[in-house]
């Protein structure tokens, strides 16, 4: 099958497996062997499958212009199933209009499926998320260090985190996002890592031992992905895939600090990080190789 993304990116053509930014949705490509192309640009040829990630920022786009050089047209979920009801009234119907007049819908988590369903789409699937792992090299020290998955705003709930993280009492880091708060780097017991390529970042996580990242927002879930392939154990909400497949152990309803705090403490126990470390380690092998991404997918697109 020939595929192509669209996308606002300006990446053209296939990325190579040693993409530095390798993001999941360049991970997607690389895997299905598919181009990519701008929208509002033709491809280089026509396709069987055109997947549209739909900018952010303007969502009026015509699914019927793709279908001149597309067999088949879907829309991919881009952020938080609720995102685009932020967008004035116009640009939500817009975007509401995409998903209609698309031939599917790819969402991140099984929890997205019911919503979008709900919306009218006729057929919704869940493309799970994918890091492509050719080059990069599991964690192979321990370390005693803290990871929390994000900054201090709502998005990411980087405060949540940040407060179970303290009652670890190992020392915090945190990467710097495009949300970051410049008031942040005045936190004292927080490293914040600089902005840095997708690679680097997954280079970095492996001198942690514990993930935390208590966001609200549903979405990719790419953290917990990250921290599986580490064998890393990560506390986070439950309804995000990533999470409840390679975490199960650390997983805690949206809202439970409580739980978190508990499970933080009892991650302390040598024989618990153990069992929660390898069943990440054995149920990334299971859900996010790139062997069980490609089963998912061919189960889900015949």
């Amino acid at each position: 099958m020939k595929i192509t993304f669209f996308s606002e990116s300006q990446v053209r053509g296939k990325v190579p497996r040693d993409f530095e930014n390798a993001r999941t949705e360049f991970g997607w490509s690389i895997a299905l062997d598919a181009e990519w192309c701008p929208i509002g640009q033709a491809p280089s040829d026509k396709c069987d499958l055109g997947i549209v990630i739909i900018p952010k920022n303007n969502p009026n786009i015509n699914i019927r212009t793709f279908r001149s050089y597309c067999d088949k047209v879907a829309v991919m979920q881009e952020g938080p199933n609720w995102y685009f009801q932020d967008y004035t009234i116009d640009k939500q119907f817009q975007y509401y209009n995409a998903l209609i007049d698309a031939d599917w819908v790819y969402c991140h988590n099984e929890s997205d499926v019911n919503y979008y369903l709900g919306l009218g789409c006729k057929d919704v699937r869940v493309m799970r998320s994918l890091m492509i792992t050719d080059g990069l090299i599991p964690r192979n020290e321990w370390g005693d260090g803290t990871m929390i998955g994000g900054n201090f705003c709502s998005w990411y709930g980087g405060f949540d985190s940040y407060m179970i993280a303290r009652q670890i009492g190992n020392p915090i880091s945190c990467p710097s996002m495009g949300r970051k708060q410049e008031q942040e780097d005045l936190i004292e017991d927080i490293n914040y890592l600089p902005y840095m390529s997708w690679r680097d970042w997954i280079n970095s996580l492996s001198q942690y031992n514990i993930g935390i990242h208590l966001m609200r927002t549903h979405a990719a879930g790419t953290f917990s992905m990250n921290c599986g392939f580490h064998g890393i154990p990560c506390i986070g909400y439950k309804g995000l895939d990533t999470q409840e497949l390679i975490h199960p152990l650390t997983s805690v309803e949206v809202g439970d600090l409580d739980k978190a705090v508990e499970l933080g403490k009892k991650l302390k126990d040598e024989k618990f990080y153990k069992l929660c470390s390898e069943t990440a380690m054995k149920r990334f092998n299971d859900y996010y190789t790139e062997e069980a991404w490609l089963k998912h997918w061919n189960k889900t697109n015949t």
